[in-house]
C-alpha cells in the first residue's frame, strides 16, 4: 500500500513533465518510420511512427510476372509486409517508451503510461 502511495506521489510531482514528455514523444514518433517486407523483399511497406502507411513498393519482376490468379498472392504479400512493419513499429514504440520513462525517472512499472 505504501508503495502505491509513493508511486502516486511521484506521479503528481512529475505530472507537468510527464505531459510534456508525452507530447514530445508523439511528435518524435511522427518522424520515425519502419519498413516491413515479404516475399524475400519483393513487397515492402513503410509506416511512420503513427502507423500511417507511407509507401508500398512492389518489385518490378513481381509485377511483370503477374497473371490473373496471382492477384491473391500479391494481396497476401502486401498484407504480410504490412504486418511485418506493424510488428517492427510496436517494438520501436516500446523501446522509445522505455527511453522516455527513463528520462522522467518514473517508478518501476509506470513507464507504460506514456502511451502513443
Amino acid at each position: 500500500m505504501f508503495d502505491q502511495l509513493k508511486n502516486m506521489a511521484a506521479l503528481m510531482k512529475n505530472a507537468g513533465a510527464i505531459r510534456e514528455r508525452v507530447e514530445k514523444f508523439k511528435a518524435e514518433m511522427e518522424h520515425k518510420s519502419v519498413e516491413g517486407e515479404s516475399g524475400g523483399g519483393a513487397v515492402r511497406v513503410k509506416l511512420n511512427g503513427k502507423a500511417r502507411c507511407l509507401r508500398v513498393d512492389i518489385d518490378q519482376p513481381l509485377m511483370a510476372g503477374l497473371a490473373g490468379d496471382d492477384k491473391t498472392m500479391v494481396e497476401e504479400l502486401i498484407a504480410a509486409a504490412f504486418n511485418d512493419a506493424s510488428e517492427k513499429l510496436q517494438r520501436l514504440v516500446q523501446e522509445e517508451l522505455r527511453k522516455a520513462a527513463g528520462e522522467l525517472e518514473l517508478p518501476p512499472g509506470l513507464g507504460g503510461m506514456l502511451g502513443p
